[in-house]
């Protein structure tokens, strides 16, 4: 089931010489070789930021990215980047437009992703490695209307059965190198539970019941050769951009036919704010399955209080086994670049959190 109960999203918030590296290499100013010292030393610190918190579970906070699925694009053939058809927005109202992959070619996988992500934290950690990667509908949702060129594909059937394929040698080359724990960044689900989302859809003439099933049978082929002893995990998430998000609404109307025919061991779930909905849904999460619980906001620095985190895990438990359920923050502090508004110190009170609120609701981290 559940190996640690103390988990957390993946990406953590770049350091400053981290931020200006990229920047400068982005404008010629920097070697790669230059790039890679900073990305290096960074990795070196924010694994020991995490063992320092007592997490099991460590990740190189994806620190040779731009954002959560920049290297998957650029190591990708036949993806290239453009605008996105949807925009984030916080609770005040305001907005700010981003940027999709988009397909103008098959695709392939070009180089391996993410091994040289194991590969470092790995030699740098005794505790579980885990990499993270953007599920298959990023490739697809954030410009449904328009995903390919004419012509590449005849449907996005035949599209994803190419991207699962990447998915399929990725995993393969991470097992072999010792990797036992991957996580699958699902947005387009989530997105797919908010009405004014789903409308949005319809609108532009698709089916938003047609879509959920597409991603969830994209998953199950990205999966389906995984090798024996690998853990897969999907994190649902609603967004994270500067603290801002992209939808809202529970997992109700998806629950039953994400929970129940999504291939994959345990899901990573936002329950930071009401706008992410009750426990209810987990009643349809099969009982050979996990739940980490998002109940730790990454959006904000204040800072949750432990006896309400242990009331909401219990009242979770009214729905899934407690023997199933971990804690971690609702989603990564730094989905790109940038990150989300909180210092380093937040940062680590809010994992140090995790750790000491899985001790003490379920006795271990």
């Amino acid at each position: 089931m559940l190996a640690h109960r103390a988990d957390h999203i993946g990406s953590l918030l770049r350091p400053k010489a981290l931020r200006e590296a990229f920047r400068k290499r982005a404008g010629g100013e920097l070697g790669e070789r230059e790039l890679r010292a900073t990305q290096d030393a960074a990795i070196r610190d924010v694994v020991r930021l995490q063992e320092d918190c007592g997490l099991q579970v460590i990740s190189d906070g994806e620190f040779r990215r731009i954002s959560y699925w920049e290297k998957f694009v650029r190591l990708t053939a036949g993806l290239e980047v453009r605008d996105a058809v949807f925009r984030f927005h916080d609770a005040q109202g305001h907005e700010s437009e981003f940027t999709a992959p988009y397909v103008r070619a098959k695709v392939a996988r070009g180089a391996p992703i993410t091994v040289d992500e194991f590969r470092y934290v790995k030699e740098r950690t005794s505790r579980t490695a885990k990499i993270t990667m953007p599920a298959p509908s990023t490739m697809h949702f954030c410009r449904f209307t328009d995903w390919a060129d004419r012509g590449v594909y005849r449907d996005a059937a035949a599209f994803f059965a190419d991207l699962g394929k990447v998915y399929q040698q990725e995993l393969a080359e991470l097992a072999a190198a010792g990797c036992r724990y991957v996580q699958l960044d699902e947005v387009a689900v989530a997105i797919l539970c908010d009405p004014a989302a789903r409308e949005k859809v319809k609108a532009a003439g698709e089916d938003p019941e047609r879509l959920v099933d597409l991603y969830i049978d994209a998953i199950n082929h990205a999966v389906a050769n995984r090798p024996r002893g690998m853990t897969i995990g999907v994190h649902v998430c609603r967004g994270n951009y500067k603290g801002m998000y992209l939808s809202e609404g529970g997992y109700d109307s998806v629950a039953e036919r994400f929970f129940g025919r999504t291939s994959v061991d345990h899901f990573l779930l936002e329950f930071d704010t009401p706008r992410a909905g009750g426990f209810g849904p987990l009643r349809h999460v099969p009982k050979d399955k996990g739940v980490v619980l998002g109940l730790v906001s990454s959006k904000t620095p204040t800072l949750e209080q432990l006896d309400e985190l242990r009331r909401r895990a219990d009242e979770a438990a009214r729905y899934v086994d407690a023997a199933r359920l971990a804690i971690s923050p609702q989603c990564g502090f730094a989905s790109t670049m940038g990150g989300n508004p909180l210092t380093e110190a937040d940062e680590r009170a809010k994992l140090k959190l995790c750790v000491d609120a899985a001790r003490a609701i379920w006795g271990q981290a």
